[in-house]
């Protein structure tokens, strides 16, 4: 089994007095520990609410040691060792069990004792946090999923005798793919419940495990795992920036460190709004056919002090597990920083954007972000900076071919036949109409239609176009602002100018 826990035994050789592991994978973690221990690689203990302290090399209780305090005070008089502590969750605000765990840490005669506590992060005191290293365990790779596979393939086959397991052949790839992002725990028992079922891996339960991981990831609601994706096709126009796309996603998909350029970061889009900037982002994900992960900002921010950053970066953690991916953040100036942000929220904006900022400078894994915004004005000076994202992209209100394309598209999803409607004509009439208003339209005239118990015609969606007052003539100040910034500044998304 790979040992994905090196670094942490290497903090904890080092010496490190307190560490604290920000997980709910108490089993993984026990299991580590325990195996650390039967290696002799460290003394080491644990301690939960229910048993007190146990050593976990010899299996055997420490008696009197079941209250929190009580065990703190008996590893006082241990100088040497590794304590790993659960259950500590309503106890670590008590002063007076911070007070214990100072003086143990900070007894210059001890250098060999280490606390481990495990929990959430977000429990932790902040007095404590300031004096401990803080390890996040990595979840499951793809190269640890396969190995975990194989186990669990072998464990069943030599349970019983005469069993017999079905090799899933080209499936075995896009299961290992849907595992990627899920805890150990839970890659195995939707690994023991597909091997069990049938002795065979089928595409129903590839996609019962990727309804599970959507339905897990977004059980906090800070990232959602978004299902329906779309092809380049499927999108009108930005053949600028599907060629941008074309020409980086085999170096992306790749992986090959050898390569003389690094990996594509991401993109910023920046234009009107309802163009398809948003639609963008699924398209990156389609074509490259990689996961979509939507950040949600909103639900990142917490009333408690620091709640809102580890939100982030717990969130960001989850992107990283399933890279290659694509990580889309809509409308990324509302999330970061408005006016005044400094005196309405305490500074936290700027704390999060520093998260941010510090995550794509440092970030090593796969992790695609297609960010969009509508308003340039609030956006902070540090994130267009050279470097934070590839390229960025101006997204405009579509020209007359791009229009014609964009009616076909819908014209097509709604089982139209697109050939029985005058696209030139709705084109011209559409000057100045988004991508989506353009597809409102089209539904519009559907409702008209209905409406005069007859079939779609040409002259409904017209009607419904010409009674449409468009953004760019209700917000045509804001947008002639964004066009001017955008010029020079970016890099347009489509090769032909309005018209």
């Amino acid at each position: 089994m790979l040992n994905t826990f090196s670094d942490l035994d290497t903090l904890i050789k080092s010496q490190n007095r307190l560490v604290l592991i920000d997980s709910k994978e108490e089993t993984r973690l026990l299991e580590h520990f325990k195996r650390s221990a039967s290696e002799g690689l460290y003394t080491c203990y644990s301690w939960n609410a229910a048993n007190g302290i146990i050593n976990l090399q010899t299996g055997e209780p420490i008696w009197m040691t079941g209250g929190l305090v009580d065990a703190l005070r008996y590893i006082e008089t241990i100088k040497r060792g590794t304590f790993v502590f659960f259950d500590t969750k309503t106890m670590l605000p008590d002063p007076t069990t911070g007070r214990w765990i100072k003086n143990i840490i900070n007894d210059t005669k001890a250098p060999d004792r280490t606390l481990v506590i495990v929990g959430d992060s977000g429990d932790f005191p902040t007095d404590l946090r300031h004096l401990a290293v803080i390890f996040v365990p990595p979840l499951p790779n793809a190269e640890l999923v396969r190995e975990i596979y194989f186990e669990e393939v072998y464990a069943w086959l030599t349970a019983k005798r005469g069993r017999r397991f079905l090799k899933p052949g080209a499936l075995e790839e896009k299961l290992i793919h849907a595992l990627v992002g899920l805890t150990e725990e839970d890659v195995r028992d939707l690994l023991k419940k597909a091997i069990h079922s049938d002795a065979a891996i089928t595409e129903d339960e590839i996609n019962g495990i990727l309804e599970f991981k959507k339905s897990i990831i977004g059980k906090q609601g800070l990232i959602d795992f978004q299902m329906e994706l779309y092809g380049l096709e499927q999108i009108g126009g930005l053949e600028n920036l599907k060629e941008w796309l074309n020409l980086r996603g085999p170096v992306f998909l790749s992986g090959e460190a050898s390569l003389p350029v690094d990996p594509p970061k991401g993109i910023l889009l920046l234009g009107v709004q309802g163009a398809g900037k948003s639609l963008a982002a699924k398209v990156v994900a389609g074509t490259w056919k990689v996961p979509l992960i939507h950040l949600d900002f909103s639900s990142l921010y917490e009333k408690w002090v620091g709640e809102s950053e580890h939100n982030l970066i717990d969130a960001l953690h989850q992107a990283e597990a399933m890279s290659p991916c694509v990580l889309w953040i809509d409308e990324i100036e509302k999330s970061l920083i408005g006016d005044n942000a400094i005196d309405s929220d305490g500074g936290l904006s700027h704390r999060i954007l520093g998260t941010l900022l510090t995550w794509m400078s440092e970030r090593k894994s796969r992790v695609f972000i297609v960010a969009t915004a509508n308003n340039v004005s609030l956006l902070p000076p540090e994130l267009l900076r050279k470097g934070r994202f590839d390229e960025i992209f101006f997204v405009d209100l579509p020209s007359l071919a791009v229009r014609k394309d964009i009616f076909k598209i819908h014209l097509e999803k709604r089982k139209l036949k697109f050939s029985e409607f005058d696209l030139e004509q709705l084109a011209r009439a559409s000057h100045g109409f988004s991508g989506a208003e353009i597809e409102q339209s089209v539904v519009g005239g559907i409702y008209l239609a209905i409406g005069d118990k007859v079939s779609v015609t040409n002259a409904h969606v017209l009607k419904e176009i010409l009674r449409t007052k468009p953004l760019s003539v209700v917000m045509a100040e804001k947008i002639s602002f964004l066009r001017n910034w955008a010029e020079g500044r970016t890099v347009p998304a489509s090769k032909e100018e309005l018209n």
